[in-house]
């Protein structure tokens, strides 16, 4: 995958942290990386592991970077776009297209002609919420890759369906997208 554009948004979700390791696989694999992360993102993980691992800085506000019309510059840069991990949150704003923040701003700038790939992130009754459901499948509709979370040990301590997929399994299915 040496050198393609992947843009890798963050949003709100315990399983922030693996967005990390994700941003680390993509570079060790050749690939341009520019961050998005919504500030409840930076809540569970700092900056500086994401902007030491792209190269790049982190792109937090519309309006706070020196780089004009951004929300649109970084969709038309990108060849692949990941929202890893997407909370119930990100997935209502994004099925309501608010673009009240930079990631919201950038799945509206988006036109899917490239690959959209959205990883829900969460408690397996949040999940299985109606309103999650049908936000997951008006996404789909419209044309993002709903990628299913896994199964196994949640934060909150339960077991069950909700479980961000493993950075290096991302990774495989963004080599198949491009």
């Amino acid at each position: 995958m040496s050198n393609a554009n992947i843009l890798v948004c963050v949003s709100g979700s315990i399983a922030a942290y693996k967005s990390v390791e994700l941003v680390s696989l993509l570079r060790k694999d050749g690939c341009n990386v520019k961050v998005v992360a919504t500030d409840n993102a930076l809540k569970f993980i700092a900056p500086a592991a994401l902007e030491a691992l792209s190269g790049h800085p982190v792109y937090t506000d519309m309006f706070s970077q020196s780089e004009k019309i951004l929300h649109i510059n970084l969709v038309e840069w990108a060849e692949v776009v990941v929202v890893y991990p997407a909370s119930a949150s990100a997935l209502a704003r994004l099925r309501m297209g608010f673009a009240e923040d930079l990631l919201t701003a950038c799945f509206v700038a988006n036109n899917f002609r490239k690959p959209y790939l959205v990883f829900p992130a969460m408690n397996t009754n949040m999940l299985a919420h109606p309103a999650v459901v049908e936000n997951m499948e008006i996404l789909q509709e419209w044309g993002a890759e709903i990628i299913a979370p896994q199964s196994g040990h949640l934060a909150c301590g339960t077991e069950g369906k909700g479980r961000a997929p493993e950075p290096i399994d991302i990774l495989g299915i963004i080599r198949a997208k491009l």
